[in-house]
């Protein structure tokens, strides 16, 4: 029978093992997507548009004129045209030396002569040129996520491709009971943040098996779920030694202990857990970090309110806790211990780090943002 997988005597610290996953990690070629394709991903350097409308255009249907002949004009003392004015549709570009559109309430033609019964501002009734955007501006800055509205700007200015930074990543799922659940979450993070992903799945739970399905080859970023602890069926870290190279296994981290780092070639590993709520601290303290400096993402959105109560935490170890916010403070939903139910709920998330007893009460802490 093959030895089961141990933990070191000594824990690798989650700062060291996180500088380990990014050594040498820099953000992938751009490369150009459908607008449909390019949302939510990080979007990269993108020329400077034109000004949009081009011209003044109407943005309400009604008459066009020029606002200077109107001053003083009412019900009370209508102002009488020699000749009816243009009439125009939203849309439309406005006639040379209009700069006003006034609805059709506005106009009297039941007499002789047509007379105007409003006076009118410069712009009213119009979109100036430039007014939805402006010339030299950007559909989505570099570093930040493609959103439905950026794709609105985008297909208003007439593009139909973006350029965009989307890392390859393959999560590899080692069949286990549960196991399936927490791949395709974190399939689904993944792809969320901007990734293509690809899902694999072992054969079996032996190290050869699962050595077979992880392959680097074409990826930027390869995930395990499942296998990396210390049970008699548990064999990932075995596995990744076959292929290449385990650089910590046993992460000084509650939960995600087990979590292992390593490099296939320059291809980063992390071997997460198969439990949700172990998975779930690899996935941000160490995953996601790889896949945001992958994709040129500008830093993540964090919020720095005090501790509702104080966070009790252990020597040595970094406890994850969950946060929600209460009457402008941080209540602590779970350290340590993460329910379904918490991770459900959380807004936030902070690591207590290794050498901190914790946070007293009303103590100001940064959370960072789990929902967008």
């Amino acid at each position: 029978m093959t030895s089961p997988q141990h933990l070191p005597a000594s824990l690798t610290s989650l700062d060291v093992a996180l500088a380990a996953v990014l050594e040498g990690l820099a953000p992938v070629a751009p490369v150009e997507l459908p607008l449909a394709d390019a949302l939510g991903c990080i979007a990269a350097d993108m020329p400077a548009l034109k000004a949009h409308p081009p011209h003044d255009i109407a943005a309400a249907d009604g008459w066009a004129l020029r606002s200077n002949d109107l001053v003083g004009a009412s019900s009370y003392s209508p102002l009488s045209l020699t000749t009816l004015p243009v009439w125009v549709e939203a849309g439309d570009r406005m006639p040379e030396g209009c700069d006003c559109v006034l609805d059709s309430d506005s106009l009297d033609r039941t007499g002789p002569l047509v007379q105007v019964l409003a006076e009118a501002i410069p712009g009213q009734g119009v979109r100036r040129a430039g007014g939805d955007i402006a010339e030299g501006t950007a559909v989505v800055e570099a570093g930040r996520r493609v959103q439905p509205r950026g794709l609105l700007i985008a297909r208003a200015a007439g593009m139909e491709r973006l350029k965009v930074r989307r890392p390859r990543v393959c999560v590899v799922n080692v069949p286990a009971a549960g196991a399936a659940v927490t791949a395709r979450w974190i399939a689904e993070s993944a792809r969320k943040a901007g990734a293509d992903v690809a899902c694999v799945e072992a054969a079996a739970r032996d190290a050869g098996s699962i050595a077979g399905a992880i392959d680097a080859e074409g990826y930027e970023l390869l995930l395990t779920i499942g296998g990396s602890g210390v049970g008699r069926t548990d064999a990932t870290v075995r596995a990744l030694a076959q292929r290449g190279e385990v650089i910590a296994h046993g992460i000084a981290m509650q939960p995600g202990r087990t979590t292992a780092v390593g490099r296939i070639g320059k291809i980063p590993v992390i071997a997460l857990q198969g439990a949700p709520d172990q998975a779930f601290a690899a996935w941000w303290t160490l995953a996601l970090p790889a896949l945001d400096l992958l994709s040129g993402r500008r830093s993540r959105k964090s919020l720095n309110l005090p501790l509702a109560r104080k966070i009790a935490s252990g020597v040595g170890i970094a406890e994850i806790a969950l946060l929600r916010r209460q009457q402008g403070a941080w209540v602590t939903l779970a350290v340590g211990d993460l329910t379904l139910d918490a991770i459900a709920r959380a807004e936030a998330w902070l690591a207590v780090p290794g050498g901190a007893e914790g946070f007293a009460a009303g103590a100001p802490v940064d959370g960072y943002m789990l929902r967008e």
